[in-house]
């Protein structure tokens, strides 16, 4: 009787034990997400529905997900936020579009986004990024559409990156401040 129990809580235990691990693996996107969302100030709330306890972020605004909860798109422009990017941005593996547009987000673009295998479109426009668009840019075969503001210096390296991989730059009209759009040859 006594070794039945024995196993009973054990079995207990086990499941409860891969409950948890479960449930932290499953929320490693979310994680990323809300290290994101601690780096920005969001004076208009627009992450107030992030909430770290929740298994996955796919219930958030401004998140899409895929049929296996996992985040392929994230959707900020417009939504005046301040701080600077995170590194954790790059443990979202099947995250396609990263749309931060017009903000005031500051600071340089993490290499991490390097990790982002299927993004095609990351959309950096109208922020104020400093320094050069890394060249970890350069291995994202998916990559369509890079549009960043950039000085005469990031521009110059990134073309001679993106050349290397016959990625074509467009740059935008004159009127505007130095930047491009940087769309991969079909």
């Amino acid at each position: 009787m006594v070794t039945s129990t024995c196993k009973g809580s054990f079995l207990v235990c086990a499941i409860l034990v891969l409950d948890l691990v479960l449930k932290v693996s499953g929320n490693a996107e979310g994680d990323a997400l809300n290290a994101l969302k601690s780096n920005l100030q969001d004076p208009n709330n627009v992450l107030q529905s992030w909430d770290a306890t929740l298994v996955n972020p796919c219930t958030w605004f401004h998140v899409t997900c895929n049929s296996d909860n996992s985040v392929t798109r994230l959707d900020l422009g417009n939504a005046d936020l301040s701080g600077t990017l995170v590194p954790n941005l790059g443990n979202l593996p099947n995250l396609q579009y990263l749309e931060l547009f017009n903000n005031n987000i500051s600071g340089k673009i993490p290499d991490e986004l390097g990790n982002l295998k299927n993004l095609v479109s990351l959309d950096l426009y109208l922020n104020v990024l400093t320094g050069p668009i890394p060249a970890t840019l350069g291995k994202l075969s998916y990559l369509r559409v890079l549009y960043e503001i950039l000085s005469l210096f990031s521009y110059l390296y990134a073309k001679y990156i993106f050349d290397l991989i016959s990625i074509s730059f467009l740059p935008l009209p004159s009127q505007h401040p130095i930047y491009c759009l940087i769309s991969r040859a079909i």
